[in-house]
């Protein structure tokens, strides 16, 4: 009895020459996260030597992390996912309304009731995508504004505050274990089961190759919709989750909640080497693109820097990560064809 065959995942040579080169990039960009460490450390030395210090470090940039890692597996596969922000908002006002309209229960099954609300919204965006044949950045600059307008019709001008919340439930966004602050163990856990499935199942490649060629994925039978359909489930369900502890760390949700937060999602994954015309990039990346941004919001007034410059220093770094994606990629191809033609 002979085994079924199986289908070949196609990888091009450019591919895996920009993959080399990405994972250089994430050097690169966890380099300049050390150097803004070591420069905001020398400026006020309890930047990072204190206990406060140290906690905020790693603690600032873990819903941030949440979020970016949902936005790399949606843009690896060649879509962007521009309703995170208005995601997280809604989850994290969910989770405030549970506790107030339902106060009986637990904490475990109200964070499941968010993170699965969160899925059931990107379910939507996938399904119009994918279904609708439309671009992802259109259908998810439309529901950006749908779920940001139902979470201002659904809250008002009420919000929900840390006193309406249980006090285990805001431990959650405070507490340590070991020194180490519980919402940067959950982000590094959500970060390694994402990078291992990326990396070591079939569904993980399958979303470089569809984010690579997405014609020839699809001749060659890939799931391309199942594919894009569970992206961004993914991105919802971990917009859900930042959305929890979203509520849990700063104790007060209001309709405004996670405001502009899809910009910086995207602007983490395109830092870490995530190229955003799909196929290129890692979620670790965009987790090192998530810190660096984060890192820099807080030392960059300890250096002395207007607020004018900080977003500008962003700014700079999204453009800068493009063009240096469009170079290679035009360098990498560039070299392919001279390797053809003399082979």
């Amino acid at each position: 009895m002979t085994a079924a065959p199986t289908t070949r995942i196609p990888v091009s040579g450019l591919a895996k020459s920009i993959g080399t080169l990405g994972r250089a990039r994430e050097l690169g960009i966890l380099l300049a996260l050390v150097l803004v460490v070591i420069a905001a450390t020398a400026k006020n030395p309890a930047f990072l030597f204190s206990a406060d210090g140290w906690r905020d470090l790693l603690l600032t940039p873990s819903i941030l992390v949440l979020v970016a890692v949902g936005q790399a597996i949606v843009i690896i596969t060649r879509s962007v996912d521009l309703s995170v922000g208005s995601v997280m908002g809604l989850s994290a006002y969910l989770t405030g309304r549970l506790f107030i309209d339902l106060p009986s229960l637990p904490i475990p099954l109200v964070v499941l009731l968010a993170v699965a609300f969160g899925a059931l919204l990107g379910l939507i965006n996938g399904a119009l995508v994918a279904f609708g044949r439309v671009p992802a950045m259109v259908i998810t600059l439309g529901t950006l504004y749908a779920y940001r307008g139902i979470n201002v019709l659904w809250a008002g001008s009420s919000r929900v505050n840390a006193s309406d919340m249980p006090d285990d439930f805001l431990a959650l966004g405070t507490g340590s274990i070991l020194w180490i602050p519980i919402l940067s163990i959950v982000a590094f856990v959500v970060l390694a089961a994402a990078a291992w499935h990326m990396r070591n199942t079939r569904g993980g490649r399958e979303y470089y190759a569809i984010g690579s060629d997405p014609a020839a994925a699809q001749l060659y039978g890939l799931r391309v919709t199942r594919r894009v359909l569970t992206a961004f489930i993914l991105s919802g369900a971990l917009a859900g989750l930042a959305g929890v502890f979203y509520a849990a760390r700063y104790g007060s949700v209001s309709s405004q909640a996670g405001a502009g937060w899809e910009l910086d999602a995207v602007g983490a994954a395109v830092i870490g080497g995530v190229a955003i015309t799909g196929g290129v990039g890692s979620v670790w990346g965009a987790a090192i693109g998530a810190v660096l941004l984060m890192t820099i919001n807080r030392a960059l007034p300890i250096l002395g820097i207007p607020d004018f410059w900080q977003r500008a220093v962003v700014g700079v770094l999204i453009i800068g990560a493009i063009v240096l994606d469009r170079l290679l990629a035009v360098r990498q191809r560039r070299r392919l064809i001279e390797a053809r033609d003399e082979s």
